[in-house]
């Protein structure tokens, strides 16, 4: 849930507003795949309810999302295909915003594009973190340098955290067709 912080708190109330009206409310099965690796990703994901696992052919599982969790959006931003396919763990309802609204929103809005861009930045950066810590890469060296330990969030993105929890609740609200 605290991968969503980091994109939430840095949009806009708008930005936000914006995502729900655009986006489409998908709820799937276990299974479903909403991303296949080597082909072309039309959607970018944010898991609002229920899990997803990420596979890479020839090594298997390497990893479970689940709410708040963003998927595809690696190929969105370098437009490659996707490395790893995503399918439902079971039941789960994902926004689904479709990259050709989203490309148009980041033409047409300059704040919109700075702010999109500098929370998925953040989100990949957090990602790597998380990856490179589960690899024990370089554990030595952070250690040494007295760094942060895994589950503690940067000073400044704590400020974002409230007001990002309540978009979140909002956009499910909207999705989710109840009254925000």
């Amino acid at each position: 849930m605290r991968k969503v912080l980091y994109i939430l708190g840095n949009l806009s109330d708008e930005d936000i507003e914006w995502m729900a009206r655009a986006g489409k409310r998908l709820d799937v099965g276990d299974g479903h795949a909403l991303v296949r690796q080597g082909q072309p990703a039309e959607q970018l994901y944010i898991v609002l309810e229920g899990h997803a696992l990420v596979e890479v052919a020839g090594v298997g599982t390497v990893a479970r999302l689940g709410s708040g969790e963003v998927i595809g959006e690696v190929s969105f931003v370098d437009s490659a295909p996707p490395s790893a396919t995503v399918s439902a763990d079971g039941r789960c309802i994902a926004l689904a915003l479709n990259r050709r609204d989203v490309e148009a929103r980041l033409r047409t809005d300059g704040g919109f594009a700075g702010r999109f861009y500098k929370a998925l930045a953040i989100f990949l950066a957090d990602r790597l973190r998380g990856t490179v810590d589960r690899l024990a890469y370089g554990k030595g060296q952070a250690m040494a340098a007295g760094a942060i330990m895994e589950d503690e969030l940067d000073e400044g993105l704590l400020d974002q955290v409230s007001l990002a929890g309540a978009r979140f609740d909002r956009m499910l609200k909207t999705l989710m067709g109840a009254p925000a």
